[in-house]
C-alpha cells in the first residue's frame, strides 16, 4: 500500500524533504525550506508532497530544489548545462562535489564553495561560451588570471541610474581558492584526465587592493566580555557565558569550543590538573595546566564553571543548548550535525545587543581579545606561540618548543596585567571622586 514503508529500510530523501508518520503506521511527505531562506526572502513556502514516495521525491528532485536552487545562487545554477562532457571544468567540480573530500568539508564552507565555483563556471567568454564548458587541458595561468581579473569588479546600475563598479576581492578570492582545490582533489581521483599542474596554485592574490586600509577583525575587551557573560547568564545561555571566557583563556576558535571540546578533555582521571586542547584547523593539540606550580589553580573562575558542569554531564561536548526556553527535552550541541554554527552565532548576536555591546563584535572577539591581552602582557613570542598552538613562522615568528612552563608563565602575566588595569582604572574613579 503507498506511503507504508519501514523506517528503518526507508530511501533517502532529498534535500529539505522530510516524513511524518499519520494514523495506521502511513508515512506522508513534505518540503519545507530552511528557515534562513524564508528569513532572507525565498518565496517558496512548505509544502505537502502525499504519501507516494515516488512521485514526491520526483516533485522535489524536479521542480522544487531547482526553484530553491536558482533562488539561493542568484540565478547562477539555471544556466548549468544539463549533461557535463568529461574533462571539462563542469565535470571536475562533479568529480569534486562526489568525493569524499567533499564530505569532510563544514556545511557551511561547502555552501561557499557551491557558489564560488558556479562564479568561475558561468563567467561567459568572448566567444559566448562558459568557462566551465571549457577542457581542463585548455587551462593555462595566463587564462585563469585573466578570467580573475574579468570577474573581480561587477557592474551595477544604482536606482537613479548611475552605473557603478564595485570591487569584490574577497568573495573572488574565495572562489579562486575553491577551484584550486577542485583542481588538486580531482587531479588525486583522475590523474589520468586531470593535468597536473594547478593553474590556480600560487596566483599571489592579494586580500585588499593598493591603497585601501585593512580593515581589522573586531576585538573584545575584558570589560566587553564581563559584560557578554553577564547578559548571557540574564538570558539564561550559561553555557555560551562559560564558552566565551574559554576562548577567551585559551584561545579557542568558535569550531573547537562547540565542535570539538569533549567533557573526557577536561580534567580526565589519568590527567586530572590538566585539559586536552585542540585545533581542528591545523591538527595541533596539547595538554594545558590547569594549576602552577603550588597546586593554585590558573584559570579559577573557568575551572569552577567546567568542573559544575562536568558533574552533570558524563560524556559527548561540553557545550550544550540547556537553557530553559529550549525546544528540545535533552539539550542538544550548539553545533549541529553538519556542522553548522548560524543559529549559535544568531543567539551570540542577540546577547551582545542585550549588554548594549558593539553589533560588530561575534564570538571570535572573545578569542581576539585574548590574544590582545597576551600582547598587552608582555608575552613573548614563544608564549603566545604556545598558547595559541600556531605552527607558522608567519603568524608567530619564533620556533622555540612550547612547553607547559610557558603555558603556566603566560597565564600568570595575562591575570597579572588584568588585575593591574583593574586597579589603574578603580584609582582614577578615585581620584576623579
Amino acid at each position: 500500500m503507498p506511503g507504508v514503508i519501514s523506517l528503518e529500510k526507508a530511501p533517502r530523501l532529498p534535500r529539505y524533504c522530510r516524513r511524518k508518520i499519520l494514523a495506521k503506521n502511513r508515512i506522508a511527505y513534505y518540503f519545507a525550506p530552511p528557515t534562513w531562506a524564508r528569513r532572507q526572502g525565498c518565496d517558496l513556502n512548505p509544502e505537502a508532497l502525499g504519501c507516494d514516495y515516488t512521485s514526491a521525491v520526483e516533485r522535489v528532485e524536479q521542480v522544487l530544489l531547482p526553484a530553491f536552487d536558482s533562488w539561493h545562487s542568484r540565478g547562477l545554477s539555471d544556466i548549468m548545462p544539463a549533461s557535463i562532457e568529461p574533462g571539462t571544468f563542469d565535470w571536475l567540480i562533479g568529480i569534486f562535489q562526489t568525493h569524499q573530500k567533499w564530505n569532510e568539508i563544514e556545511s557551511t564552507t561547502q555552501r561557499h564553495y557551491t557558489k564560488s565555483l558556479a562564479l568561475f563556471a558561468n563567467h561567459e567568454l568572448k566567444d559566448g561560451s562558459r568557462v566551465g564548458s571549457k577542457q581542463l587541458s585548455d587551462f593555462t595561468k595566463a587564462f585563469v588570471d585573466a578570467v580573475y581579473g574579468k570577474i573581480l569588479s561587477v557592474t551595477k546600475v544604482n536606482i537613479s541610474g548611475e552605473v557603478v563598479v564595485r570591487e569584490r576581492r574577497r568573495y573572488v578570492n574565495m572562489a579562486m581558492a575553491a577551484c584550486r582545490r577542485a583542481w588538486f582533489v580531482g587531479q588525486r581521483a583522475q590523474e589520468r584526465i586531470v593535468p597536473a599542474t594547478n593553474p590556480f596554485s600560487r596566483m599571489g592574490l592579494k586580500s585588499h587592493p593598493p591603497g585601501r586600509p585593512i580593515r581589522p577583525t573586531p576585538t573584545a575587551t575584558w570589560d566587553e566580555l564581563v559584560a557578554f557573560r553577564a547578559a548571557a547568564r540574564k538570558l539564561d545561555y550559561r553555557s555560551i557565558a562559560t564558552a566565551a571566557l574559554l576562548s577567551w583563556e585559551w584561545l579557542q576558535r568558535e569550531q573547537h569550543v562547540f565542535g570539538a571540546f569533549d567533557i573526557s578533555h577536561y580534567r580526565p582521571s589519568e590527567r586530572p590538573n590538566s585539559v586536552r586542547i585542540v585545533h581542528p584547523k591545523n591538527g595541533e593539540e596539547a595538554w594545558w595546566p590547569l594549576l602552577d606550580e603550588t597546586g593554585a589553580p590558573l584559570f579559577p573562575e573557568l575551572m569552577e564553571e567546567l568542573d559544575e558542569i562536568k558533574k552533570t554531564s558524563l560524556s559527548g561536548l561540553v557545550f550544550r543548548r540547556d537553557h530553559a526556553h529550549r525546544r528540545s527535552e535533552t539539550p542538544l550541541p550548539w553545533i549541529t550535525p553538519r556542522k553548522d554554527l548560524r543559529y549559535l552565532r544568531s543567539v551570540v548576536k542577540k546577547i551582545i545587543a542585550e549588554a548594549g555591546l558593539r553589533q560588530e563584535l561575534s564570538f571570535t572577539s572573545f578569542r581576539h581579545g585574548g590574544f590582545t591581552e597576551g600582547a598587552d602582557s608582555d608575552l613573548t613570542d614563544a608564549e603566545l606561540r604556545a598558547a595559541g598552538r600556531h605552527r607558522s613562522s608567519r603568524q608567530l615568528p619564533a620556533y622555540a618548543k612550547r612547553t607547559g612552563r610557558q603555558l603556566i608563565i603566560a597565564t600568570k602575566k595575562r591575570r597579572e596585567e588584568r588585575t593591574r588595569s583593574l586597579l589603574v582604572r578603580l584609582n582614577a574613579n578615585l581620584s576623579s571622586e
